[in-house]
């Protein structure tokens, strides 16, 4: 996560292990603080009977495809996890951030890559059966 540096990609601030009283040891990650998602976002305006404005699923839409053309391309990632969940959202200033890393993969050439690994209500329809 050290190597992603985009506007549109969370930025890893701090990172450190700890302990628990079973020596179980875990990694806890700093990250900057965006403070929705636009699961949050889409649930809010569905409550209010009302869709999200055009303009924002053109902005959100636009921000997601150059996070994933820049992991993608320029640093050699991919995601695996793409859902409304993982996407932050600052709602006064409307920039999108991908988040969540954990089922990432660093793309490799001639390595195969299994592809069965996302969250099943956003998995491809060629993966369902």
């Amino acid at each position: 996560m050290r190597l992603l540096d985009h506007p549109n990609v969370v930025t890893l601030k701090h990172c450190f292990f700890s302990t628990t009283e079973k020596d179980e040891l875990y990694l806890n990650l700093v990250l900057e603080y965006v403070p929705e998602t636009v699961h949050r976002v889409i649930r809010h305006y569905s409550k209010m009977n009302q869709r999200m404005p055009l303009i924002y699923v053109k902005l959100y839409t636009y921000q997601i495809c150059r996070a994933l053309a820049y992991i993608h391309n320029c640093v050699g990632v991919s995601h695996r996890d793409i859902k409304p969940q993982n996407l932050l959202v600052n709602p006064h200033t409307h920039q999108l951030k991908l988040c969540d890393f954990g089922s990432a993969k660093v793309l490799v050439k001639g390595e195969p890559n299994i592809s069965y690994i996302c969250s099943r209500y956003y998995r491809a329809p060629e993966l369902i059966f």
